[in-house]
């Protein structure tokens, strides 16, 4: 089972909790698609109109950024964690 970890900004879009257990694994893609079909509110979120990441959202699988590994493609193990942390902006 793929592990998904919230940040408390986005917790409030998937009932508050820290942590989603997935059952799609494969492709990062994949797994945000599951995450979409619980969590539509979550989702929009993290990947705009065309279901690709937004510009301020990074998300890890296993500790590496997806950007640099395939993006979507990026593949996730059975028991891969994924992290998604939106950018913080500030001055």
């Amino acid at each position: 089972m793929v592990t998904v970890l919230l940040p408390g900004p986005l917790r409030g879009e998937a009932g508050g909790a820290s942590r989603l257990s997935v059952t799609a694994a494969g492709t990062l893609r994949a797994v945000l698609d599951e995450v979409a079909a619980h969590h539509p509110r979550l989702s929009r979120r993290i990947r705009d109109e065309r279901g690709e990441l937004r510009r301020y959202v990074n998300v890890f699988v296993d500790g590496e950024d997806c950007r640099r590994s395939g993006g979507l493609a990026t593949p996730v193990g059975d028991e891969a964690e994924v992290q998604v942390l939106p950018s913080v902006a500030g001055g």
